[in-house]
């Protein structure tokens, strides 16, 4: 028997579900596109509203967090540091976050919005720069907010409240332990199959241009299916064995390489392509870009009814993709954002990757436009509802153009395994719960469920169907995620007072009884074995006698000695909440020469000194406590007791303080 980590209240509802809608898709595609397709324009045409205001508002929220004081907080311990280097992560949450959609709308995009007629513009260089704008709109700062609010939210949640990697998570401060049972399992049922639809869909339509490009350079005769079977043979194999690697080895690599590619492939057009228009136009673009960004946030577009088709079949439907994604792109780039600050990692989703399209636009898309004003005469644009092949047939109009295409297919091939590498990494984490290790056939199961159901639709002419689906699910997910955001703001304001909350002050009073031998003590150093020797008399016996009262009141107090004979604590259990813990240990910092050398300190000898180090169990800062006499480290110890009891109390803090207890669940 098939030993197995999947969640059966997830997986089981889950591919119930994904197989209905698959095979109706299959079986009666175009009465399936046809319904879906009412619901979606329906949505589209009289709750468009909701998907403008909930992106600007995440905008919004993003913005706002990024100059906060909850800025600094770090997604982990105060004391964790990133498990991947600056390059690796921002190459994988790329790569994840869009992938072969740069390569198959980076020329089409720009060129439909140029050969479009719907804003009544005939003159070259107004259509040229409305499809330069509109392009950075949908695929700038807005998009990436999307996804940023969904990384965020998970990373938070997960590695500093220690919950599981999991969209269920993002609801423990309004659910609180429900999130275990089925309102927990009906989010993430939602998550998984809006990320199976989502990257099945995708994977159809790279097959597809894959196919194109290869029949461009007489590499197949055609796109027949059989060649497109072949294609998701390889690729999807490709994608299983980098996801059995997992994220440090295969998917880490692969990004990188991508990346590398991507930027070569951006800087040959632009320095053999009509370079100076294309940095001027960048220029002007960005300048166009950040002048209407507010314009372009809240439009509706309903004083231009003429327009409205168009806003519908491409903001609204943007909004709606991006949304529909987000699961997906953001349990990913949370897998990966463990370490970062909260200032970080906003500046590095929303900005970096959001520029870096600006430049990708520009070149490939402004590219085409210039060709095809210039050289072409129209030829691209007559293109432009061929997307498949535009790419293909943009880069011919320069030198070397057939090794261009074959690094453009060896990119597109990669962002395909990428995608679908990370894709089945994220689909088996939300199937079992964040499993830390699953047997190899899961990975081999998903990956064969997204090839023979992306072909079978592929084949059946369902895509389209299943991506009206997809879009579909885009609007009650717009609404978890405005609930995201209570989740966030919640969770921060908790976060930022349970650190910030000092000692009373009835609690700290400090004698000037001892001042004398005080002094004598500030001005030394001490070595190992002078602080080994104040921890096992002073702290133990002070310990002890503490101990002995908890136990009088009926509070069942522990001292804990470490394997290391200068290492003691006090923990005081609990079964919902955090344990109390008090320990002490020796801790070593090195001393300035020049404070050695100085004549008015002659108590110092020593480059290094030892001292011991109260800590707390928590990741608050420790401190030094060798001037404490044992009565003194009894009232320290009764004042973080007081603490911890007053913050304890409150209800509002029960989420926080309990986090490590629900590790347990």
């Amino acid at each position: 028997m098939f030993k197995t980590t999947l969640s059966k209240g997830i997986f089981i509802p889950s591919m119930v579900f994904i197989f209905l809608v698959s095979i109706t898709s299959v079986l009666y595609p175009e009465l399936t596109d046809q319904i879906l397709n009412l619901i979606k324009n329906f949505i589209f045409v009289n709750l468009n509203w909701v998907y403008v205001w909930s992106v600007t508002l995440f905008v919004i929220f993003l913005v706002y967090l990024l100059f906060s004081k909850y800025g600094n907080i770090r997604l982990g311990d105060n004391d964790s540091r990133p498990e991947h280097s600056f390059f690796s992560w921002v190459a994988m949450l790329f790569s994840a976050g869009m992938g072969i959609g740069l390569m198959y709308f980076g020329v089409a995009e720009p060129m439909q919005h140029y050969s479009s007629e719907v804003f009544g513009l005939t003159q070259y260089v107004n259509k040229a720069k409305n499809a330069q704008l509109y392009t950075f709109f949908h695929w700038g700062i807005h998009a990436w907010a999307i996804y940023g609010l969904v990384g965020l939210s998970l990373s938070y949640f997960t590695y500093r409240f220690k919950l599981p990697l999991s969209l269920r998570s993002c609801f423990y401060p309004l659910l609180k332990n429900k999130i275990n049972g089925k309102w927990g399992n009906v989010i993430d049922v939602f998550a998984l199959c809006s990320t199976f639809f989502g990257i099945t869909t995708t994977l159809g339509f790279g097959v597809v241009q894959i196919n194109s490009g290869l029949q461009i350079l007489n590499i197949v005769p055609d796109t027949n299916f059989i060649y497109q079977i072949m294609i998701v043979a390889i690729l999807v194999s490709l994608a299983v064995l980098s996801a059995l690697t997992g994220v440090d080895k295969g998917i880490k690599l692969l990004s990188n390489i991508n990346v590398i590619l991507v930027v070569c492939l951006l800087l040959f057009v632009l320095a053999v392509g009509p370079t100076v228009f294309l940095i001027g136009s960048f220029t002007e673009g960005l300048g166009n870009y950040i002048n209407n960004f507010f314009n372009l946030t809240f439009a509706t577009h309903v004083y231009d009814q003429e327009t409205l088709p168009w806003f519908y079949d491409w903001t609204i439907l943007y909004w709606a993709w991006w949304i529909s994604w987000s699961p997906y792109v953001g349990l990913f780039i949370a897998k990966i954002s463990k370490g970062r600050t909260i200032r970080e990692f906003i500046v590095a989703v929303l900005l970096i990757p959001s520029l870096f399209n600006f430049i990708w636009m520009t070149v490939f898309g402004n590219g085409a436009i210039w060709f095809d004003m210039n050289v072409g005469k129209g030829a691209l644009s007559a293109l432009a509802g061929n997307p498949d092949a535009l790419m293909f047939r943009f880069l011919e109009y320069l030198p070397f153009s057939e090794i261009a295409s074959y690094m453009t297919i060896f990119i597109v091939i990669i962002f395909f395994v990428t995608s679908a590498d990370s894709g089945i990494f994220v689909m088996n984490s939300i199937a079992t719960k964040n499993a830390l290790k699953s047997p190899k056939w899961q990975t081999i199961l998903w990956g064969g469920l997204l090839a023979v159901l992306a072909l079978v639709l592929l084949n059946a002419g369902g895509l389209k169907a299943l991506q009206s689906m997809t879009l579909i699910t885009a609007l009650p997910f717009s609404v978890i995620m405005i609930l995201f955001i209570v989740s966030l703001l919640k969770g921060l304001s908790i976060d930022q007072s349970y650190y910030d909350r000092n000692f009373s002050k009835a609690t700290v009073p400090w004698s000037g009884r001892l001042w004398k031998d005080r002094l004598k003590q500030i001005v030394a150093t001490k070595d190992r074995s002078a602080v080994d020797f104040f921890i096992n008399t002073v702290v133990k016996e002070a310990f002890a006698e503490l101990q002995i009262e908890f136990v009088k009141n009926g509070i069942d107090a522990a001292i804990n000695y470490k394997t290391d004979p200068s290492k003691i604590e006090m923990e005081i259990k609990y079964d919902v909440i955090n344990n109390f813990i008090y320990g002490v240990e020796t801790t070593s910092k090195n001393v300035s020469t020049y404070v050695i050398d100085e004549d008015n300190l002659p108590g110092i000898q020593s480059s290094g000194t030892f001292f011991p180090k109260a800590y707390f169990g928590d990741t608050r800062e420790s401190y030094d406590i060798q001037y404490f006499t044992k009565k003194e480290l009894i009232s320290d110890i009764l004042k973080h007791y007081d603490r911890f009891l007053g913050i304890v109390s409150e209800e509002n803090n029960g989420m926080f303080i309990s986090s490590d207890s629900y590790e347990q669940l």
